[in-house]
């Protein structure tokens, strides 16, 4: 189960080197071919969906000075060393102030390695 440690730091990781960079192909390097997002809040009627190619420059574009963690409260192994399903607390600090949300993540195996097929994100607010 370490593996799944090592992607999840490795994955947050990048998204903070995207913030800066404003880039987001090494981000898109953890997705599955089928990857599938949904991120909703308590203001949102439906969540928004999206895929493995939506426009993450825009989004990046779109933060200042920002930094995302997360802090994972469960770790499931469904298949051996082949799927993990991820929940816990993700915050993104954008200009000093914590964004929090609750999150969902699948990482499955794919081609030797684990890619992130979906992710369910649902902000506090």
């Amino acid at each position: 189960m370490n593996a799944i440690h090592e992607v999840i730091e490795q994955y947050f990781e990048s998204w903070n080197r995207a913030f800066e960079s404003k880039n987001g192909e090494e981000i898109r390097g953890y997705f599955s071919e089928s990857f599938v997002g949904y991120w909703g809040n308590s203001e949102v009627e439906q969540p928004m969906v999206y895929d493995r190619d939506y426009d993450l420059e825009t989004v990046l574009a779109q933060y200042g000075d920002a930094r995302k963690s997360f802090e994972p409260v469960s770790i499931t192994e469904r298949k051996t060393d082949e799927e993990y399903l991820v929940m816990g607390t993700e915050t993104n600090v954008v200009n000093g102030v914590p964004h929090p949300a609750k999150c969902m993540f699948v990482w499955q195996k794919e081609n030797g390695s684990l890619k992130l097929r979906r992710e369910f994100i649902e902000l506090e607010k």
